[in-house]
């Protein structure tokens, strides 16, 4: 099944921009979760050394959302492209 790049970036980013509006969220209003989420991801690494006191800002948030959902786009165009030279070479 061959991807088709553009799809793959835009259906790539729609998902990690949903993902971390979730953790925004969590992070305004469940801090106390968001930690336990992120301990239990990181197995030995003690999140609460570098937990902040405060919530993020709006702008943060925004930052966030910009960078992440362009890197999530350039990862999944280039995971397509790299996915299709695989099925060619096969």
């Amino acid at each position: 099944m061959k991807h088709d790049p553009k799809a793959t970036a835009n259906a790539l980013a729609v998902v990690v921009v949903s993902f971390s509006l979730v953790c925004a969220v969590l992070a305004i209003w469940a801090p106390d979760l968001l930690l336990s989420i992120s301990q239990s991801w990181t197995h030995r690494l003690d999140m609460s050394l570098v937990w902040m006191d405060k919530a993020p800002d709006l702008p943060t948030i925004v930052w966030g959302l910009i960078t992440v959902s362009a890197t999530a786009w350039v990862t999944g165009y280039a995971f397509a492209h790299v996915y299709n030279w695989f099925l060619k070479k096969k």
